[in-house]
């Protein structure tokens, strides 16, 4: 087994810097998917099955404690991870971690403060079928995907940075 520097193991730094990569992938992926397929697929449609697919979407990811677990342990992961790496000196992949972090707890933000509550809205529509109004949908159509883009951006940065760690810190074990 490796040592690093502060002389305890590397099984722990190894597992948390693994973990929030694999997981801020997994949400880079969902947010680039909903981007390139799922919301221009829904703008082709009418509002109603537009509507529909949305709430359906939204409730499903709602209702799924492993889509929760991995939005939430995707930051503390990381977060984990930059503080073990900082204590025991790699300086270089904590801040690289550091940076995942922060990148990635401004999806957080982003989506609690804005994506949340248009999807709020759109529920609290009701029945697509019973709509006569549907000013909602161009909101929710260019506040919403502007912001999932800005998410996926966000998101792909996060593992970009990961990527560096990972790097870093495959270097610095390796000696």
């Amino acid at each position: 087994m490796q040592t690093d520097t502060a002389g305890g193991s590397n099984r722990t730094a190894t597992f948390l810097l693994m973990v929030s990569t694999v997981l801020v992938g997994l949400m880079a992926g969902l947010f680039f998917a909903f981007d390139v397929s799922v919301m221009p697929g829904l703008a082709r449609g009418d509002e109603r099955t537009y509507v529909t697919a949305m709430q359906n979407f939204n409730a499903v990811i709602d209702g799924n404690g492993l889509f929760g677990t991995v939005f939430v342990v995707a930051l503390l992961a990381a977060a984990a991870s930059a503080a073990v790496e900082f204590r025991r000196g790699r300086r270089g992949v904590a801040v690289w971690v550091g940076a995942a972090a922060a990148l990635y707890l401004v999806v957080l933000v982003i989506t609690f403060t804005v994506n949340i509550p248009l999807n709020n809205e759109l529920a609290d529509a009701g029945d697509a079928t019973k709509l006569t109004d549907f000013s909602i949908v161009d909101k929710f159509k260019g506040t919403w995907v502007t912001t999932n883009v800005i998410r996926t951006l966000l998101c792909t940065a996060a593992l970009t940075a990961l990527a560096r760690a990972l790097v870093l810190y495959g270097r610095a074990t390796a000696r």
